[in-house]
């Protein structure tokens, strides 16, 4: 019954802490990390197997949720070749920095390539606050910013298959391993792909006249769930098969009403994600954290300047001036959830030790805090210009 009040006391903590954070203008889930770390530094000594299954779910929930109510399929194929020209600059110098980085350090080459792969998403959510605040949202680098974020994520799923199919090989692959690794990806979405034309919209048409109470909402769970079992059947994580799934689902209308997506949303962040977030606080090695090395300085820094760099030469291809390439290039900077279930794979698999996994945190935690204050500050200098000017 132990675990019980472990589980009580996550998510009271979680809760009370994330609000905290957020009252301060920040995201609550800096205040989730906090509320694990404390815990494991005066209570939770050793993570129990519920405590682990229910935050491998938070991840599972997390990525589905993401590809279910922020990805819609309508809105990429009508992206712009802009957005993905500016997602790719900023995603392929953030992967070089981390693959350099881990290089320098004299990391395994599949480790290198996880810190790379670990540097390329982004979080928008994090700016999207200060975004909104400042009028700026459906500005040309906000609503850029919204697209590409977007396309990281789908960048970071396919390189984390990659890698983790990689990781079961416990050495850099063949090129007929590499082969079967982009054959299994590649089925798999063949085959979600099959059951978004042909199966998933008469399900949920058909779900939608039962009688039963929450059937719809009980086959976008299912959905979710299966989805990540696919995933795994296919020796991919189950991360990957839930986001996809999500996706599958996002433009169907039976199966996106207001009231099922805010029940998704209340099951997901409700309980599973800041159980996931109190999970990635409870594996920080506290010690490490107190000792920050070069190591940590130069995750941080590079993990940063990676995107910005990145984001403002994407910015400057597509056309936008200096100001606003510099605001595109602050915005994707920021790391969240992505970020935080990539590494808890690299941890759970053995491709990072305790220094790697607590630097990154380390990094996410300082992108949130940074990112919306340097934002802030550019685009009111950018107006100060534009008063100027006029």
């Amino acid at each position: 019954m132990e675990v019980l009040f472990y589980i009580l006391l996550i998510l009271l903590l979680a809760k009370v802490f994330g609000e905290l954070f957020e009252r301060a203008g920040f995201p609550s889930i800096l205040g989730e990390l906090l509320a694990g770390i404390v815990l494991g530094i005066f209570l939770i000594h050793q993570v129990t197997e519920v405590i682990t299954f229910l935050a491998e779910m938070g991840a599972i929930f997390l990525l589905f949720t993401a590809g279910y109510k922020e990805v819609h399929l309508r809105d990429l194929r009508s992206s712009s070749k802009k957005a993905a020209i500016a997602s790719f600059s900023q995603v392929f110098v953030a992967f070089f920095a981390g693959f350099i980085l881990g290089l320098y350090f004299q990391f395994s080459t599949l480790a290198s390539i996880f810190m790379g792969v670990a540097f390329s998403p982004t979080s928008i959510g994090v700016v999207v606050r200060t975004l909104i605040d400042m009028d700026y949202l459906s500005s040309k680098p906000g609503s850029m910013m919204l697209t590409s974020a977007i396309f990281d994520d789908i960048i970071g799923i396919f390189l984390l298959s990659v890698v983790v199919t990689m990781a079961t090989y416990e050495h850099f692959p063949s090129t007929l391993q590499i082969l079967s690794i982009l054959l299994k990806i590649v089925a798999f979405v063949a085959i979600m792909i099959v059951f978004r034309l042909w199966f998933f919209p008469g399900l949920f048409g058909y779900v939608h006249k039962m009688h039963v109470k929450e059937s719809i909402f009980a086959f976008v769970i299912m959905v979710a769930l299966f989805s990540a079992y696919l995933a795994e059947l296919f020796g991919l994580h189950a991360v990957i098969g839930a986001f996809i799934g999500g996706v599958m689902i996002s433009d169907i209308s039976h199966a996106k009403i207001e009231d099922v997506q805010s029940k998704v949303t209340g099951v997901a962040y409700g309980i599973f994600v800041p159980v996931f977030f109190a999970y990635i606080g409870l594996s920080v090695n506290v010690v490490t954290l107190q000792t920050v090395g070069m190591f940590s300085l130069a995750v941080v820094f590079l993990a940063l300047a990676g995107k910005l760099i990145g984001g403002f030469a994407g910015g400057r291809l597509i056309g936008f001036d200096n100001y606003d390439s510099l605001i595109f290039g602050l915005g994707v900077m920021p790391r969240a959830g992505v970020e935080l279930v990539l590494i808890s794979i690299g941890k759970e698999l053995g491709i990072i030790g305790d220094d790697v996994f607590s630097a990154i945190v380390l990094m996410v935690a300082v992108s949130i805090f940074v990112s919306p204050v340097l934002l802030k500050m550019v685009i009111q200098s950018k107006e100060r210009m534009k008063s100027i000017n006029t």
